[in-house]
C-alpha cells in the first residue's frame, strides 16, 4: 500500500491494564476513564489502542519483557525505576483511607498511622512515605489482592483503614447491594495521602520508546481533564 507523502501508517499498539474501576476495567464503559484518555491521544495520532486486561502483579510483569507485544501498563503513578519510562500525566486520582464511620482515623503526619492496622493492595505503588515507612515495618499493613477485598475487610473490621483511591471507593460503594446501609458505615478519612498523577509506564524496549513519544503527543492535542471528568459524571462519581 502506498502512502500519501505527510501521511503515518495507521498501527496498533498493546497495553496491559487491570481490573481498577473507574479508571479501567475489561466490562466498563470504554474500559474506564483511563483508557478513554489513552484511547483517546492514541487516535489523535492515526493509531489504535487494544487494552488486555489481567491481574494487576501479571500485568506489570508482562508489558516488562523484552519481547512483549505489551509496549507498557497503566495507570500507573511514578516511581523510580529501570524498566519503564512514564509518559506525561494522563490525569490524576486522589488517594486516600478508607475507614467505618463510627471509628475514624486520627492522624496527622502519615506516621500516625503506626497505631493502626492498614489494609494495601499488593504491588501497587502508593506514596514514597507510605512506601518507605512499611518497608521500614513502621507501619502495620495487610496486603490484599484487589481494592475490592479490602473494601470488605474494613467493613467486616479485619483492618482499621485501608488505602484507596477516593473515586474507586466512592465506584466500589455503588456497586454494592447494600450501598445505602454501607454508605452510613464506611467513608474517606477527611485527610487525604496526596493527589497521585497517572501514567502509562512504557518499557525500555524496542519500539515502546517511539510509541512514548506518539503518546505524549497525543497528549498535547486532546483534553484529558474534560475526558476524565465527563467520564465520571457518566458514571455518576464527583470528579475530584
Amino acid at each position: 500500500m502506498l502512502l500519501l507523502p505527510g501521511l503515518v501508517q495507521a498501527d496498533t499498539i498493546y497495553l496491559a491494564s487491570l481490573s481498577w474501576p473507574p479508571y479501567a476495567g475489561e466490562q466498563l464503559k470504554q474500559q474506564g476513564a483511563s483508557v478513554a484518555v489513552a484511547r483517546a491521544a492514541f487516535k489523535v495520532m492515526g493509531h489504535e489502542l487494544v487494552v488486555d486486561f489481567y491481574p494487576w502483579s501479571r500485568a506489570v510483569k508482562l508489558a516488562s519483557y523484552a519481547n512483549s507485544k505489551y509496549a507498557g501498563y497503566f495507570p500507573e503513578y511514578r516511581y523510580t525505576t529501570k524498566l519503564f519510562e512514564f509518559s506525561e500525566a494522563m490525569g490524576q486520582g486522589p488517594l486516600g483511607l478508607m475507614e467505618k464511620s463510627r471509628a475514624p482515623l486520627n492522624w496527622s503526619t502519615v506516621e500516625d498511622l503506626k497505631q493502626y492496622q492498614l489494609g494495601v493492595v499488593q504491588d501497587y505503588v502508593n506514596t514514597t512515605e507510605v512506601d518507605l515507612l512499611i518497608a521500614k515495618g513502621v507501619l502495620a499493613v495487610q496486603p490484599a489482592v484487589s481494592d475490592e477485598l479490602n473494601f470488605k475487610k474494613v467493613n467486616a473490621g479485619r483492618v482499621d483503614g485501608a488505602i484507596i483511591d477516593v473515586n474507586v471507593f466512592h465506584y466500589l460503594l455503588r456497586q454494592q447491594e447494600q450501598s445505602k446501609t454501607l454508605e452510613q458505615r464506611l467513608q474517606m478519612n477527611k485527610k487525604l495521602l496526596a493527589h497521585r498523577k497517572l501514567y502509562v509506564a512504557f518499557n525500555k524496549h524496542g519500539r515502546s520508546l517511539r510509541w512514548l513519544s506518539i503518546y505524549n503527543q497525543g497528549l498535547a492535542k486532546i483534553d484529558v481533564e474534560k475526558i476524565m471528568n465527563g467520564y465520571f459524571q457518566s458514571v455518576k462519581i464527583k470528579a475530584n
